[in-house]
């Protein structure tokens, strides 16, 4: 059985994210969810809030598990029994970002290579900062964020 890892903040889902989520739950029998708890951020969304909605967007899609985790990344890949962790690119910068961070990940842990996805043209533009900053200033992000996400947001 092939497992990955899709890890992330999901603060906020976008759909970009959706986007991946749906491609990678195709490529493997089973797609993790790692939802990173990371102390140094002040998420906009819990941890429980960023669960149930990746569980609510992904409740049709049956080889889908979303679990929070800390710590290391390839430990979490490790505790899941994953083959593959991945990461989608919207940009040469998400590259030279993830790069290092895929090959410091296989020399951790060799069991569990990066595979990278490019994000669709129509996301390339969307990211989970960026839509925090458009709400911020009162902007428009209904096509940013599935239809959820869009109705917590604007609860907040």
């Amino acid at each position: 059985m092939k497992v990955a890892v899709y890890p992330g903040s999901f603060d906020p889902v976008t759909n970009g994210h959706m986007d991946l989520i749906k491609r990678g739950a195709g490529l493997f029998d089973k797609l993790i969810l790692g939802v990173l708890i990371n102390p140094q951020k002040h998420p906009l969304l819990s941890m429980e809030e960023r669960i149930d909605i990746l569980s609510e967007l992904t409740r049709e899609i049956s080889n889908i598990e979303v679990k929070a985790f800390q710590g290391l990344l390839v430990d979490f890949v490790e505790r899941e029994k994953a083959d593959v962790i991945l990461r989608g690119l919207r940009t040469s910068e998400d590259f030279a970002y993830e790069l290092p961070l895929a090959q410091a990940n296989y020399k951790m842990n060799r069991k569990a290579d990066t595979l990278f996805l490019a994000t669709a043209p129509e996301y390339s533009y969307i990211s989970s900062g960026g839509v925090k900053e458009i709400l911020h200033f009162g902007g428009d992000i209904k096509d940013m964020v599935p239809e959820v996400v869009y109705k917590r947001l604007l609860r907040l």
